[in-house]
Order: structure tokens, then C-alpha cells, then sequence
């Protein structure tokens, strides 16, 4: 039980990690500072783990990936929005 309330402890934190991000992009309407590769990256290998997650039955890994790769997708869609697809 104390390791899978670790785990459950984990996934949230890791699911909500961009989200401060999120609201600073959303005020400032600047993404200069992030890159996108690394939000690529990150889509991918969160994208990954969901299959992985799913293919092992496991809801935590599922869900907290599935949340992780939804915010990557919302910064990824305000990098274009808001300044272009560079780097």
C-alpha cells in the first residue's frame, strides 16, 4: 500500500508539472523560452508509457501519462500559436 500511494503521490505531481507553465505561456502569450524539441520529446516518450501503461493494465501509469502528454500538447500548440515553431 505505502508504494502504491508513492506512486499515486508521483503521477500527480509529474501530471500537473506543466500546468504553472501553462498559465505563465497563457498570461504572458510568450514561448520563446521553451523549446520544442524537448516538448516533442517528452510528447513522444509520455505518448510511449501510455501504451506501455495500457498494455500492462495499469491505470496510474495510463492516466498520469495520458494527463503529462495532454499539457505537453497545450504548450506545443501555444509554441505555435504564440511564436512560431522555433526551436
Amino acid at each position: 500500500m505505502l508504494f502504491k500511494t508513492i506512486g499515486i503521490i508521483a503521477a500527480l505531481l509529474t501530471s500537473i508539472g506543466f500546468i504553472p507553465q501553462i498559465i505563465k505561456t497563457f498570461m504572458l502569450k510568450e514561448t520563446k523560452d521553451l523549446s520544442l524539441v524537448m516538448l516533442l520529446i517528452i510528447a513522444t516518450g509520455t505518448f510511449l508509457w501510455i501504451i506501455y501503461g495500457i498494455s500492462i493494465g495499469d491505470p496510474i501509469v495510463t492516466g498520469a501519462n495520458s494527463i503529462t502528454f495532454s499539457t505537453t500538447a497545450i504548450l506545443i500548440i501555444m509554441k505555435k500559436i504564440y511564436n512560431g515553431d522555433h526551436g
